[in-house]
């Protein structure tokens, strides 16, 4: 029997070797391509501060990269990258918006497994491996400390249905993933009902969760539709604003990164994305007080732990069907 438990041994940790020889090769073959390219183009949603911050870590890592950095909102990406494809140029190497999907759909980026992507939940990558996740963001209620009690805080959807917050729930205009990913989780004929009622509450409509977060910290509003790193951040400057993770489910607007269908510098994309897929890379991510997408790396809070929540990432479909979730979302709301 000690036989056997011992020949099991060996072969698991021959594997893992394996693996791990394996890993290295295709770095080592990477980073060989690498030093022989030019300077990498990454297009990229995140802020400036948050992404140059990754960009300086890998040039430190990797003192024969160079990386330019660009930065825009997510739909003004889209539009960059599609005009620049329609005149003949493909000067980007890497993109990293939300709603990846949507890039797949202009055939603007091509597949790339990682050797990190294991470690991702599957909603949060690509079957395919167009994208993987590189931060995420939790859909949630935020509410007032002071304003609202933790036993009368909102713990589930359906507690947003209550006479007494009449008039006194903002969300984003906007609320078009938040809508898709109910969809796919509830249904049709559920999900329906619940937009419905919860515009006859007089929602205050308002674009950007961040602002509606610090409009709810300053008592403007009880509560609101926010993103769950910013409550935190907010917490920690000492704001009056909290939130729970009970939602079932928590919505995740996965902000992926992906490699160009046509990159010129190859080799040094694929290196950036394992970096920033990679422990190292995710840990910056944490920094940042953003939510790793990578399951193994502690989120700036416990409670955004994968494992305690009910997560439901935004549907794939988003960006095929981006128009008919718009329309159905305004007409329920009555926008």
């Amino acid at each position: 029997m000690i036989r056997v438990f011992s020949l099991i041994a060996l072969v698991c940790a021959s594997l893992v070797t394996a693996r791990a020889w394996g890993q290295a090769d295709h770095a080592a073959k990477l980073i060989e391509g690498a030093k022989k390219e030019g300077k990498l183009v990454w297009h990229t949603s995140m802020s400036v501060s948050d992404a140059k911050l990754l960009v300086d870590s890998f040039m430190k890592k990797y003192p024969f990269a160079r990386v330019e950095l660009v930065r825009s909102g997510g739909e003004a990406t889209l539009n960059r990258l599609l005009s620049e494809v329609r005149a003949g140029k493909w000067d980007f190497d890497v993109v990293a918006i939300g709603g990846t999907s949507i890039l797949i759909q202009h055939h603007l980026i091509a597949p790339y497994l990682s050797p990190e992507a294991k470690a991702y939940l599957p909603e949060f990558r690509d079957p395919a491996g167009h994208w993987t996740g590189l931060f995420n963001n939790y859909f949630v209620v935020g509410y007032n400390t002071k304003l609202v009690s933790d036993a009368e805080s909102p713990r589930i959807w359906k507690d947003l249905l209550a006479g007494k917050w009449k008039n006194n729930i903002s969300m984003d205009q906007e609320e078009y993933p938040l809508y898709a990913a109910l969809l796919a989780a509830w249904g049709k004929n559920h999900t329906h009902s619940f937009i419905r009622s919860l515009a006859q509450q007089n929602i205050q409509w308002r674009k950007g969760h961040t602002l509606i977060a610090q409009l709810i910290a300053a008592g403007e509003f009880s509560l609101g539709i926010v993103y769950a790193h910013t409550v935190e951040a907010m917490k920690k400057a000492g704001a009056p604003i909290e939130w729970n993770n009970t939602l079932d489910p928590i919505v995740v607007l996965v902000n992926g990164i992906a490699l160009s269908a046509k990159p010129n510098n190859p080799n040094l994309a694929r290196l950036f994305i394992d970096f920033t897929l990679s422990k190292e890379g995710q840990g910056l991510v944490r920094s940042l007080n953003r939510i790793p997408a990578r399951g193994d790396i502690d989120p700036p809070s416990p409670k955004m732990q994968q494992s305690k929540l009910q997560l439901k990432a935004v549907p794939q479909d988003m960006g095929t069907r981006y128009k008919t979730y718009v329309e159905e979302f305004r007409q329920l709301t009555g926008q």
